[in-house]
């Protein structure tokens, strides 16, 4: 039976290119932060990608936040702890600035619609590495909410992140589900597609120029149109369904 359906974000249900959105998002957070004692531009992103890193390596002793601020205050001491108001008011208003890096895609909402009236449950699971309000910034680009997933991985919560097997092994348990039970729609073949074939999550790639393929991946995965994932999730249903 098919209880669960795993989404990707950026790629995948929003379309981007990793280059680009990460260019509107950090020249967009330097002009909120350069009068604010973050005036040098390369010390800042310098300290904000060997965070995200440490959160890629996160070993699951500690949430991807603390390790990203474990980071961060080695350039900027306990300023920027106390500064976090300050970042989240920049992903709930100026990080909406990073929308001209993305594109719409007109079959996000249709897709959770088709999963609620099948009584199926949404996953976000995107990888963890913002938090939950940079995170909902970028749903409400594609017309999506909180209430529409079941879970939405952020940093403040999760001590794993993709392509660690056990970013999905941790959901699978939370919620008592098994693998068969559930499918993933991503766009990056190592990330996505080898981080969840390691726990037998049968996954499928979304076509196009934001699919990713990567040298540590071994695998083929499907590779479909967003067009099809509505009829993707029918057919898994019938095949679940014993019949």
């Amino acid at each position: 039976m098919l209880k669960a359906v795993f989404f990707d974000l950026d790629g995948t249900l929003l379309p981007l290119h990793e280059d680009e959105f990460i260019k509107y998002y950090f020249e967009t957070l330097y002009s909120v932060l350069k009068d604010k004692g973050y005036e040098d531009k390369n010390k800042l992103f310098s300290s904000i990608m060997e965070g995200t890193k440490a959160m890629y390596l996160n070993d699951g002793k500690r949430t991807n936040r603390e390790v990203f601020y474990d980071v961060f205050k080695k350039y900027y001491g306990d300023k920027c702890v106390n500064d976090e108001p300050l970042f989240i008011n920049f992903y709930k208003n100026e990080f909406k600035l990073s929308k001209n890096a993305c594109k719409d895609n007109p079959y996000a909402r249709k897709i959770i619609d088709f999963l609620h009236e099948n009584n199926i449950d949404a996953y976000l699971t995107t990888n963890p590495i913002f938090p939950k309000e940079g995170t909902l910034t970028r749903m409400s680009f594609i017309d999506l909410k909180q209430s529409d997933f079941k879970l939405i991985t952020t940093y403040e919560d999760c001590c794993y992140c993709k392509p660690n097997p056990m970013y999905f092994k941790t959901i699978l348990d939370k919620f008592n589900l098994k693998s068969d039970e559930v499918i993933l729609f991503g766009n990056n073949d190592y990330e996505d597609g080898e981080c969840a074939l390691k726990n037998n999550i049968k996954t499928y790639l979304i076509k196009g120029p934001y699919l990713i393929h990567n040298k540590n991946s071994t695998h083929q995965f499907d590779q479909i149109e967003m067009s099809e994932v509505i009829s993707i999730i029918k057919s898994e249903i019938i095949k679940r369904s014993g019949k």
